[in-house]
């Protein structure tokens, strides 16, 4: 049976996510510290919380680092602020990020009601495994007030269009990250959540 961690930030509710993980038949401990996350296939930072509080809980609650557990080797589903701290900093906080991608985060334009609620489709760039299945402009269920901006745009998988366009999912190695909730995206995000155990199996 292929086990997988979901890292608590203490932020709030992530039992949506364990359950979503749970029908596509993973086990799934709920982590708070590196130091105890061992025999793992595969690990997800939640999109719950903001950026000071959850870096900060990573970096207190282990000796262990995030670089040092994951070595490049196990597979990592981060969500909405879980993708958002893959870079190297944020407009929502001062912390430095977990800089496992270049770039920075910023706050959506001032034309949009914060955060941004609602379902948007996908822009598909270039296949990837997460995204197997999936056809292009398939819609997904966004909760967010900021957006990823890449240093170097060959990691965006998708984008959605919000007059602007908004990096939806990111790949860089064993690293997925999705600006939306897969765990509250249907059957789009359901398979979503399949492909990425796929790759925990590896």
């Amino acid at each position: 049976m292929m086990k997988v961690a979901i890292f608590d930030y203490g932020a709030g509710n992530i039992f949506s996510l364990k359950v979503a993980l749970e029908k596509r038949g993973a086990t799934v401990d709920v982590i708070k510290s590196f130091d105890q996350a061992d025999n793992y296939s595969g690990l997800l930072l939640p999109g719950v919380g903001n950026f000071d509080p959850a870096v900060q809980s990573m970096r207190k609650s282990s000796k262990t680092t995030f670089q040092e557990y994951v070595q490049d080797k196990i597979p990592v589903l981060g969500i909405c602020l879980g993708m958002e701290m893959f870079f190297e900093k944020s407009e929502e906080g001062k912390e430095q990020g977990l800089s496992v991608m270049e770039g920075e985060v910023v706050i959506l334009p001032n034309k949009f009601k914060i955060p941004h609620m609602g379902w948007n489709n996908l822009k598909i760039r270039k296949s990837n495994p997460l995204m197997d299945g999936i056809p292009d402009s398939s819609w997904v269920y966004f909760v967010h007030s900021y957006r990823v901006k890449p240093k170097n745009d060959d990691i965006i998988v998708a984008d959605s269009d919000y007059g602007i366009a908004v990096p939806a999912i990111v790949n860089r190695g064993t690293l997925y990250g999705t600006q939306f909730h897969p765990e509250k995206s249907g059957k789009i995000g359901s398979l979503m959540i399949q492909n990425f155990l796929r790759e925990c199996k590896k």
